[in-house]
């Protein structure tokens, strides 16, 4: 998703998974000292889209709008209508908003190893949360050579995160197949005057959705589909309060 403004343009994305920088597969030899500082959000800060998976669409909708983009349309969690973060500030994420689980997954990761089934716990080693061993600060991430429950419960959340993606790629390869995914644009006035142009995504055309044949219909309701559409399609009405958030960032200094 990007946005047109007058505004700074933003960094170019990283060509791995967003966020990570120095991924490394865990060991307790190699990272027997690490620790794990207090959590922090200021790592999504600069961004104005996160992934999300299927398993949590509902809880999005109720407050980000969810978008598709891509070749394979990766569903997107809007979060800013400019380059930034609205719900990041001072590394803390919005009280009583859900945070997605990609964020809360960070700085873990699942490596694939060289069979497709089997996957290692990896961290960003250059993640801000992670001590290197240089000193007592933070959770640790192995005790006496074995991996502490802070390690066990990232290994049980990436886990389930990777099956819930391959799910969410099949759900977006069902939308492709179909037909179902339209290009949109949105242009928006804040209330400071400041208008926006919002575009490189895509949505669920209701009409050709209405059209979906009976039997279709049927097995997308067995399967869950069917409400992911309409978490889908209901969470674009929150883009009436992404607009509203941002209208209330002062806009940058003019020389």
């Amino acid at each position: 998703m990007t946005a047109e403004t007058n505004t700074p343009a933003a960094a170019a994305a990283p060509t791995g998974p967003l966020f990570y920088r120095q991924t490394v597969p865990l060991s307790a030899e190699a990272h027997a000292n690490w620790r794990l500082r207090t959590e922090s959000a200021s790592f999504a800060a600069g961004t104005n889209s996160l992934p999300v998976v299927v398993g949590e669409f509902g809880s999005i909708a109720q407050f980000y709008p969810i978008l598709f983009t891509g070749k394979e349309a990766v569903p997107l969690a809007a979060v800013g209508l400019a380059k930034d973060n609205l719900f990041v500030t001072d590394g803390y994420w919005a009280a009583d908003h859900y945070v997605p689980a990609y964020v809360r997954r960070y700085p873990f990761v699942f490596i694939q190893t060289d069979d497709p089934q089997n996957y290692v716990l990896g961290l960003d080693a250059e993640a801000e949360q992670v001590n290197q061993g240089d000193s007592d600060e933070g959770q640790p991430l192995f005790e006496n050579g074995e991996p502490t429950e802070l390690v066990n419960a990232a290994m049980r959340f990436c886990g389930d995160f990777t099956r819930e993606h391959e799910l969410t790629r099949q759900f977006s390869a069902a939308l492709i197949e179909q037909g179902l995914l339209v290009d949109r644009s949105i242009d928006v006035t804040l209330s400071n005057g400041a208008q926006m142009s919002i575009n490189g995504f895509r949505v669920v055309d209701v009409e050709k959705f209405s059209k979906l044949p009976d039997a279709l219909v049927v097995a997308w309701h067995r399967n869950g589909w069917l409400a992911l559409v309409h978490h889908h399609l209901s969470s674009l009405a929150r883009f009436n309060a992404l607009v509203q958030r941002q209208s209330a960032v002062p806009l940058p200094a003019t020389a």
